[in-house]
């Protein structure tokens, strides 16, 4: 079972890194901590995907020299999903960041039991 871990070590990489993501957005508090974790977590996704998706031995889907047998090109659909996940990433990145920019100009923190505590206290 453990050389499995070695022989896979792309994939270990991505479950390792996914878990410290994920721990890093449950345990922190500050805002900017848990943006850093939900990018953790994107990139391991991103890792997965790309290791699954290379085979060795195999070149990208461009057809040379007439050769159209599929077995000759690796799967160019792994790529396409990190690519457009990697859009979709950094655009709700960019979004958690202006949203924190906001939530720290009204509450003059990045503490999330505060900024909760300070909106119910403001609701009152």
């Amino acid at each position: 079972m453990l050389s499995n871990l070695f022989i896979n070590y792309y994939e270990t990489a991505a479950v390792i890194l996914f878990g410290v993501g994920f721990t890093t957005l449950l345990m922190q508090r500050n805002l900017l901590k848990k943006i850093i974790g939900f990018n953790f977590m994107d990139s391991a996704i991103y890792l997965f995907l790309a290791s699954k998706g290379y085979i060795a031995g195999r070149i990208a889907p461009v057809i040379v020299n007439g050769d159209t047998d599929p077995s000759h090109y690796v799967n160019p659909i792994p790529t396409g999903l990190v690519l457009t996940g990697i859009v979709v990433s950094v655009s709700v990145t960019a979004f958690l960041l202006a949203l924190t920019c906001r939530l720290y100009d009204r509450y003059h923190t990045l503490d999330i039991d505060e900024i909760t505590y300070l909106s119910r206290k403001g609701r009152d």
